[in-house]
């Protein structure tokens, strides 16, 4: 993967070598819409905040998706999408 392009889906985010490896290009993706989406969609959150757990990731996701714009929607919508499949989170709060 190239240096500053998220993975869209699982197609591209399955291309490493171990699902840890993968998870962790997914988690970086993740902190880096977070970080191009402060100013825009994300003002209320502290600046020096980063999501720990994908229950945390999966909300901060979704808050950029109710005030972002169409391409920002699409990049959100896959990594939540990815994430949602892969969650260790997902299991333990059912």
């Amino acid at each position: 993967m190239q240096h500053g392009s998220e993975p869209t889906g699982p197609e591209e985010a399955s291309r490493g070598t171990a699902p840890e490896r993968d998870r962790d290009e997914i988690v970086r993706a993740i902190d880096r819409l977070i970080d191009e989406c402060r100013v825009q969609c994300l003002w209320y959150v502290r600046p020096d905040y980063y999501p720990r757990t994908d229950l945390e990731r999966l909300r901060m996701l979704e808050a950029i998706q109710e005030r972002s714009g169409l391409a920002v929607f699409q990049r959100a919508g896959a990594l939540k999408t990815w994430l949602s499949r892969h969650s260790s989170d997902a299991s333990a709060s059912s």
